[in-house]
C-alpha cells in the first residue's frame, strides 16, 4: 500500500463530534500499516483533565488488539491542517510498543521519514 491510500483512509476517517459537555472525538484520525500488511485506523478522544488520548494511539490498540505490533508506515490527518506529525507522547509510545518501529516512515506534509528522524533522543 503507498502513502496515497494510506492518507486516504485517515482523511476519510476524520469526523470531528462533540460527544458530550465537555469532550470531542474525531479531530484527527490515525491509519497505519503493518508488517502483515492490515491498516489499522483511529481517532482521538479530547476529554479535559488529560483523560484523552491520540488518533495514533487508538489505531495502535486495534493493531494490539489483532496481535500485532510492527509499523511499516503511518499518517495522521486533522480537520483544521491536513496531515500532522505524531506528538512526542506518540512517537516514544510508537517505538516502545516495537523497537523495530524506529523504522517505520511517516508521511508529513512535504516529505516521508523514519520514526528515527522524528524520535533522535529516544527515552530508552
Amino acid at each position: 500500500m503507498n502513502f496515497d491510500e494510506l492518507y486516504k483512509i485517515a482523511a476519510e476517517t476524520v469526523n470531528e463530534r462533540k460527544l458530550s459537555d465537555y469532550t470531542s472525538a474525531g479531530s484527527v484520525a490515525a491509519a497505519i500499516l503493518t508488517d502483515k500488511g492490515n491498516v489499522y485506523k483511529g481517532v482521538c478522544i479530547d476529554a479535559p483533565c488529560s483523560m484523552g488520548f491520540c488518533a495514533e494511539h487508538a489505531a495502535i490498540a486495534a493493531m494490539i488488539t489483532a496481535g500485532e505490533s510492527r509499523i511499516i508506515k503511518m499518517v495522521a490527518v486533522s480537520a483544521w491542517d491536513d496531515i500532522i506529525p505524531p506528538c512526542g507522547r506518540c512517537r516514544e509510545f510508537i517505538y516502545q510498543i516495537n523497537n523495530e518501529n524506529i523504522n517505520c516512515e511517516v508521511m508529513l506534509k512535504d516529505k516521508i521519514v523514519t520514526l528515527d528522524y522524528l524520535l533522535p533522543n529516544r527515552w530508552s
